[in-house]
């Protein structure tokens, strides 16, 4: 029997009127990943229109946060000198100012400085490696990071570079953008929508015959919910976002160990513990982006912790001899039907 999540307090929308309603989807490609979006439009309202201003959300949050792009807000604050305060656009200081928090509350598990790091290990803008780095290798990079080292100031947006340090958003900007492309849909009159960003998702309203936007949990792998006694979860998106980290999407073997793209910023090394994934429900994506991330680094003890005492709604999947054990937090057991 499937599983059903509705969210404990319901973001209650306006009606929909199905001969008034019907759905339109746009697919593109942003941020080395794939985007989708659905949207129930009235009669009338310009497809068109709305496409290219998705579009042009997405390129400004590329625009403002990518650190693939030599040109990006982002880039240009890693390569100012040290001492140099930065102004940012607003986006960018939001999501700054979100990741700091982050870090802070996690003690660091989530770290958005930690780039060289993940360059080092391949899973950035250097390119992909097929050894591990020496531990040298990964003391050098580690003088390159620290949260600790920046400075804000909200008053007039900027942040001080206290040199040599890289700000990567890969780990929250993607979450940003799905909620970006959300409000520009809800300012634009369309409140019943569905985005999604490389697998992370953001649902409003309801679909044409009054439904919401399901989505099924992500697991590791096709059999896990057989494999492991993990029922098959439903989540009704109503105004919720969920985001999902895992050591399965993006790894490397070397020796014959194998080295997952979660890296522990506390160490400067990936993240090593029987977690498989986790899955946080959030009303805002970016923060339910950053946060899984911060979970998955903590692990399965301390992350269950920490989720608990934030209050957040968490599954996570971790390996066992025998399959997947499920562990999830009280405030996700909540939202079960």
């Amino acid at each position: 029997m499937n599983r059903v999540l509705i969210p404990a307090t319901l973001d209650l929308p306006p009606p929909v009127r199905e001969p008034q309603g019907s759905i339109a989807q746009w697919t593109g490609e942003t941020m080395g990943t794939t985007w989708a979006v659905r949207a129930v439009l009235a009669r009338g309202q310009d497809g068109g229109g709305l496409e290219a201003g998705i579009r042009a959300v997405l390129d400004e949050v590329i625009a403002q946060m990518s650190n693939w792009s030599e040109i990006s807000d982002l880039s240009r604050f890693n390569r100012a000198d040290a001492s140099a305060w930065v102004t940012l656009p607003e986006d960018c200081f939001t999501v700054l100012q979100a990741a700091l928090d982050t870090a802070r509350d996690s003690g660091g598990a989530y770290d958005p400085s930690a780039g060289p790091l993940v360059d080092l290990w391949g899973f950035g803008p250097a390119g992909k490696r097929h050894t591990a780095p020496t531990a040298d290798d990964v003391a050098r990079a580690r003088q390159h990071c620290g949260w600790q080292r920046i400075e804000i100031d909200p008053s007039a947006r900027r942040a001080r570079q206290p040199g040599g340090l890289s700000l990567d958003f890969c780990a929250i900007a993607k979450g940003f953008a799905v909620d970006a492309v959300s409000r520009y849909l809800l300012a634009q009159g369309v409140p019943h929508h569905l985005v999604e960003i490389g697998g992370e998702l953001r649902g409003q309203g309801l679909k044409p015959d009054g439904m919401p936007w399901w989505i099924e949990l992500e697991s590791p792998s096709a059999s896990a919910t057989a494999a492991g006694g993990i029922r098959r979860t439903l989540v009704a998106l109503l105004g919720l976002s969920i985001a999902t980290s895992g050591d399965y999407r993006r790894y490397f073997e070397h020796d014959g160990r194998r080295y997952a793209h979660t890296i522990d910023p506390r160490t400067g090394y990936p993240a090593a513990h029987a977690l498989a994934s986790v899955t946080v429900l959030h009303r805002e994506c970016m923060m339910a982006d950053a946060l899984s991330t911060a979970l998955t680094v903590l692990g399965p003890e301390a992350g269950i912790t920490f989720a608990t005492r934030q209050g957040l709604a968490a599954r996570f999947l971790v390996r066992t001899p025998h399959g997947f054990d499920e562990r999830v937090t009280p405030a996700f057991a909540a939202m079960q039907t």
